[in-house]
Parts: structure tokens; C-alpha cells; sequence
């Protein structure tokens, strides 16, 4: 049973996941910080859906020790926010604690359990030191994928703008009782749940769009649909991809699709700015490492040549590190 669970990141997937979970009768609490942590002690999580906003009473605190070890720990962060996470986490893991990651790129487990020839090894861009697999070992970890729509529109206020997906599944592969019961909770919550048997390949078909679109609108300003009609851009944004597809395949999670087709899916989304761009415009880290970083890095480990990723990263991180979002 699943009863105790922690939102690590109380913003709009978090928030929208601690909302329906508590709806569904779990115990939720959240670690949060400065006007989130205030609003959620003074007025409870508030989730607006449609014309009904909802609140929920959490349990917040900005130190962990204060809620104690939970069931689930839902990780819901950017990930350059990992590290701090990591050396934080520690009071709400216990050795049967569960830790989903609700978060963009690749993780710092991916290749744990994995197989293939870069199993095991561990992602110098996105855990260098190794600090967050220490701290949530992948053992621990089922990952996730959420594709829904969702916005922080005041502090400890979400709301949800379309979509209820979510793709759950094992660093290893397989089935387990702890995905069992995790899937039942998540499911009785109302989200439209997906159990992968390889949730990296789930992970990284999500990451074969973002790692595009999101720095590329966020160096240059443009929303997805201006990046998508300059064919100059397109084609760029194509080059990037098929190097991460052959990288895939090398690795054992192949995509059967063209870029082409992917752009065509991207369209349909209509006119959107990506969250690099959002965090961008609201002076925020951006997350290049672990939606661009880790595929070149990955790129070397397979001996698949990355240029056009080269050249992506370097352009989106000097872009950054002229802003202060991005370590020098």
C-alpha cells in the first residue's frame, strides 16, 4: 500500500500530481520553498481545472526531517536542481520508499539495469560526481514520462491546461509489486496511466523532440511554430535528431519514425513556447545538460559522431552562460 507521499518540487506537474493524488484519498505533503511554501501552509495546494478550482491541505516544509519517511517520493524538478535535491532527499527515503521522477531528459539512472553496451555506466553530464545516485540509488527509482499541459499561475496555485498522461516503468525493465501498487494508486487518481516494459525507450522518444525545440527556441525567442516554418532551422533541427536516433539504435531503443513525422506532431501542438524558452524569459537555469548534454555524451560512449548536437549545445549553453543560467 501507498499511502504516504511527498511532491519534491511542488510546481505545475508536481502540483497537479499532489492534487490528484490527495483527491484519491493519499497522504500528501510537499517540500517547497519561500512564497510556495507560505501559500501552501496559508490556503493548502489549489488545483484550477476548468471553471472548478479545488483545494487540498498538504503538509510543507522546506526541511525534509519535518515530514519524515513517506511511501513515494514524487521528484518533480528541474534538473539542475537535482544536486540540491539529492543532498536534501535523504530524511524521506527509507529502504522501501519508492521515488518517481516526473522530469525532463535523460536521468541520472538511465543506463542502470538497462543493458546494452553503455549499461551501467554513469552520465558525467548529468550526475558528475555522482552525488544524486548516492542519495537515490536506481534501485529505488521508477521512472516516468507525463505528457500533459500544466501551469504554476500563483504560488501553490496549478493549473491544468489538457492532458492526464502518464507512462510509468522500471530502470531495469519488467514488472515488480512495487509498480504493481504504484500503478493502482495512479490509476485510481484518474491519471491515463501507460506501465512500460523499457521506460528509456519511453523517455527517450519524448527527449527526441525536446532536445530540439527547447533550446532552439530559447536561443533564438521564436515559438515552436516561427522555428518550424524557417526550413533552414528545420533542417538543422533534423540533422540533431537523426544523430539521437542512431544513438538509440546503438544503445537497444530505436525510433521508427522520421523527423519529418515528428515535426508533424509538434505542429499539431499549434503555436507553444517550450519551458527552455519560459525559464529563459524568467531568468531561470536552463536544462541543457540532461536534454543535450547527456546525448552527446551518450553520442561518444556509442561511437555515434555528433556534430550538429555539438554544435546545438554550444550555441544554447553560450546563450546561457551570457544570461547567468548556465555554470561556467
Amino acid at each position: 500500500m501507498i499511502q504516504k507521499v511527498a511532491i519534491y518540487g511542488a510546481g505545475a506537474i508536481g502540483g497537479w500530481m499532489g492534487a490528484w493524488l490527495a483527491a484519491a484519498g493519499a497522504q500528501v505533503s510537499a517540500v517547497a520553498r519561500g512564497d510556495t511554501l507560505a501559500a501552501l501552509r496559508a490556503h493548502g495546494l489549489r488545483l484550477r481545472d476548468g471553471d472548478q478550482e479545488t483545494t487540498y491541505p498538504v503538509h510543507a516544509s522546506d526541511q525534509p526531517a519535518d515530514l519524515g519517511v513517506q511511501d513515494l517520493v514524487i521528484v518533480a524538478v528541474k534538473a539542475p536542481a537535482m544536486p540540491d535535491v539529492a543532498r536534501a532527499i535523504g530524511p524521506l527515503v527509507g529502504p522501501q520508499t519508492v521515488v518517481l521522477t516526473a522530469m525532463n531528459g535523460v536521468p541520472w539512472w538511465f543506463l542502470q539495469g538497462f543493458g546494452g553496451p553503455a549499461e551501467g555506466r554513469t552520465l558525467e553530464s548529468v550526475d558528475p560526481d555522482g552525488t544524486i545516485a548516492r542519495a537515490v540509488p536506481a534501485a529505488q527509482v521508477i521512472g516516468s514520462v507525463v505528457h500533459a499541459s500544466c501551469a504554476v499561475e500563483a504560488p501553490g496555485v496549478v493549473r491544468r491546461h489538457k492532458g492526464a498522461g502518464l507512462i510509468i516503468g522500471e530502470p531495469a525493465g519488467g514488472d515488480s509489486p512495487r509498480l504493481q501498487a504504484l500503478a493502482e494508486l495512479l490509476t485510481r487518481a484518474g491519471f491515463e496511466l501507460t506501465v512500460s516494459p523499457q521506460i528509456q525507450k519511453d523517455i527517450w522518444y519524448k527527449l527526441w523532440g525536446n532536445m530540439t525545440m527547447n533550446p532552439i527556441c530559447a536561443l533564438t525567442g521564436a515559438a515552436s511554430d516561427r522555428v518550424l516554418d524557417d526550413e533552414l532551422v528545420r533542417g538543422f533541427l533534423s540533422a540533431v535528431m537523426l544523430e539521437a536516433r542512431e544513438i538509440g539504435a546503438r544503445i537497444g531503443i530505436p525510433i521508427d519514425q522520421a523527423p519529418e513525422d515528428r515535426h508533424a506532431v509538434t505542429r499539431k501542438l499549434g503555436s507553444f513556447k517550450p519551458s527552455m524558452l519560459q525559464d529563459v524569459e524568467a531568468g531561470k537555469p536552463v536544462e541543457l545538460d540532461a536534454l543535450v548534454g547527456a546525448v552527446r555524451e551518450l553520442g561518444a560512449l556509442t561511437g555515434v559522431a555528433t556534430p550538429s548536437t555539438d554544435a546545438l549545445l554550444g550555441l544554447a549553453r553560450l546563450h546561457a552562460r551570457t544570461r547567468g543560467l548556465y555554470p561556467a
